[in-house]
Order: C-alpha cells, then structure tokens, then sequence
C-alpha cells in the first residue's frame, strides 16, 4: 500500500490562496494513489459543508470547485473537527459526501504506523 498522506488545513475562504495549495498537495497525493485525508480545523471546517467551497484563488490557479471534486474523485477524505463544527452551530447534514466529523483520535487511528503529514 502507498503511504498515507494527511494534510491538516486551518483556513477557509478568507485565505482561499492557502486553501488552494492545501488542496493542490492533496490533489496531487491522492490522484497518485495514496490514501489521504484532510483534517480540517477552525475555519476551513466551513469547506466541507456543501456549496461553501467556492472561488478561485488568483490568475491562473485552478478553482476551489474543481479540486475539491478532483479530490473527492480520487477517493481524498475530509475530516472536520466536531468542536470548530458545532461552535460554529453548522448542520452536520450538510457535509458533502466525501466528508464525516472527526477529531484528534480520529485522525491518530487513521494514521495509525504513519503518514507523511502537511499543515497549512
């Protein structure tokens, strides 16, 4: 089995060019056949609930749409902290498929033995 990614993102739309490159490099590991997941925490955790994850960044990037669809494509998964979640009173029904709430131990047991890890 390839090596796991896992790429934990702060960020929402207020910083989309970090949100961009954040989805760029988990993109680019999943399409390449590695199990990844993002865990998204404080604001980027309004990215997973559907119809949020809007724009493009600048000149030339491609869109947040179209990369989080590539990434859900390839099988990426999204993590989302139930605490940023529920403070932020969001409907948990709202997730996109690819998408479940989770924290910290969560995202241990997905690591398990290990994982090349990227924080933005």
């Amino acid at each position: 089995m390839a090596n796991k990614a896992a790429i934990s993102l702060t960020t929402g739309l207020e910083d989309a060019e970090r949100v961009t490159v954040a989805l760029l490099v988990a993109v680019g590991a999943a399409e390449n056949g590695r199990p990844t997941l993002m865990f998204l925490t404080k604001e980027a955790v309004r990215l997973a609930v559907a119809g949020v994850a809007v724009g493009t960044a600048c000149d030339g990037c491609p869109s947040i749409p179209d990369l989080m669809g590539r990434y859900a494509a390839a099988d990426g998964r999204l993590l989302v902290c139930p605490i940023c979640f529920n403070t932020k009173q969001l409907d948990p029904t709202t997730l996109v498929p690819s998408a479940e709430l989770g924290g910290t131990v969560q995202l241990w047991e997905w690591i398990g033995d290990g994982a090349t890890t990227f924080s933005y």
